[in-house]
């Protein structure tokens, strides 16, 4: 009994040695490699070349059809098994030996029905449609540690999936990838961010909640409409959702414990077309968001429950929609905490410790959020911002424009964090 535990003390005291994070010693010569690599002007101007593809002729969720072509093309021309399509769009390329472990890098592809306001060489050749979230470029980058990894893939310790996600924008691409099965066996999954807060080259995240879940919801109000002058023979939908939306403002400010973070916000009110007239019914809706995945049906719980009685207050009725066919809400993206551990090492000894920072918790969601429900996750930041180029103009913007040197310290991470993370876990058979 005393030989058998410690043989298998001594098994276990192994793999846990082996499942450390390299030290930024040894992290040094990958991360200064692959840099070198991405930085090499033939490597770079191709990310570049990419990446304007991409930005030329952007598509909304689940119509990403010339992006998905493009990055297919690309992952050919490397020689890189790929699955397609995906949730209609999407891509899974594998390069490894196809065993254990099996580390995942995410990039989304949509852009946004925004027109673009920045004049350009490159600038959007689809009216009203632009990439004003970088997705761009997390393409271009991930095809770019693509490339770095296809070089090395003789010495990868284990398999990495690169997913190229359709749909991030609203639609949760991230929740419709996973019901297709082709991620069932990934161990951990990586995402960087393009943020236009942080200078170029800086890295930020934070470990636990980073990104709030997030749902939206729309009202109905129906009551009896007719002459403004006889309100006494209808029965007005306008002051039921005045009062519905006055009281929905309550559920944060008078149901939550200060300490915890949630929104509700009404972002448009639809009703009535002229002035001496009481329309039938009013249409209403926005947004709740909380930090804990805990908050959001009791949000949702609370928004249907104080709708519902205001209408009837007032003699009128409401239906709800929550949107739950687009799988809201979605949840609070909560980066696993070894794993943003290791990351924030890579980044370290890839930029330096002092362009490392701390994320701020934000409201704002992020469909990634539905991988961190399936497995570890973990998303980075990448800093974008240069003055001298303007590319400091906030997400979602019409003037949201890139700093594209920055392009080659997103690849590199990328393919720095997946070949440590594969070092550091691989258990020999």
């Amino acid at each position: 009994m005393g030989f058998i535990f410690c043989l298998v003390l001594s098994t276990f005291l192994w793999q846990f040695e082996a499942l450390e994070t390299p030290s930024g010693k040894e992290l040094e010569p990958l991360t200064r490699e692959l840099l070198e690599s991405a930085r090499k002007p033939e490597f770079f101007e191709w990310m570049i070349g990419v990446r304007r593809k991409i930005h030329e002729y952007p598509e909304v969720g689940f119509e990403e059809d010339k992006t998905s072509e493009l990055i297919r093309t690309e992952l050919d021309s490397l020689g890189i098994t790929h699955k397609w399509p995906v949730a209609k769009t999407g891509v899974v390329a594998t390069i490894g030996s196809g065993v254990k472990p099996v580390f995942s890098l995410r990039a989304d592809m949509d852009g946004l029905p925004i027109r673009e306001l920045v004049e350009w060489e490159h600038k959007s050749k689809v009216d009203g449609k632009m990439h004003a979230c970088g997705h761009d470029s997390h393409v271009a980058m991930v095809l770019g540690a693509a490339k770095l990894l296809q070089a090395k893939r003789d010495e990868l310790k284990g398999t990495i999936k690169l997913v190229f996600q359709p749909g991030e924008e609203g639609y949760a691409g991230a929740y419709h990838m996973l019901q297709d099965g082709a991620l069932d066996d990934i161990d951990a999954i990586f995402a960087l961010h393009v943020l236009p807060a942080y200078p170029t080259g800086v890295l930020s995240s934070r470990p636990g909640a980073m990104t709030s879940g997030a749902g939206r919801f729309s009202a109905t109000i129906q009551g009896k409409g007719g002459h403004a002058a006889l309100p006494h023979l209808n029965r007005d939908p306008i002051l039921a959702a005045s009062f519905a939306i006055v009281a929905l403002q309550q559920i944060v400010s008078r149901e939550t414990d200060p300490f915890e973070a949630r929104v509700v916000t009404v972002g448009f009110v639809e009703g009535g077309k002229v002035g001496n007239v009481i329309p039938d019914s009013v249409r209403f809706g926005g947004t709740f968001r909380s930090l804990t995945n805990e908050g959001l049906p009791l949000l949702q719980k609370r928004i249907k429950e104080v709708i519902e009685m205001q209408a009837a207050v007032h003699q009128c009725t409401a239906t709800l929609d929550f949107l739950e066919d687009v799988a809201l809400p979605y949840p609070v993206l909560s980066n696993d905490e070894a794993l943003y551990e290791h990351a924030k090492k890579v980044g370290e000894t890839l930029v330096g410790a002092g362009n490392v920072q701390l994320h701020p918790k934000i409201t704002g969601a992020e469909d990634f959020s539905f991988f961190s429900l399936k497995t570890k996750a973990v998303m980075f930041g990448l800093g974008i911002r240069n003055e001298t180029l303007k590319s400091n103009q906030v997400l979602h913007s019409p003037y949201f424009f890139l700093d594209e040197s920055a392009l080659p310290i997103g690849a590199a991470f990328h393919a720095a964090v997946a070949v440590s993370y594969l070092d550091s876990h691989f258990v020999a058979q």
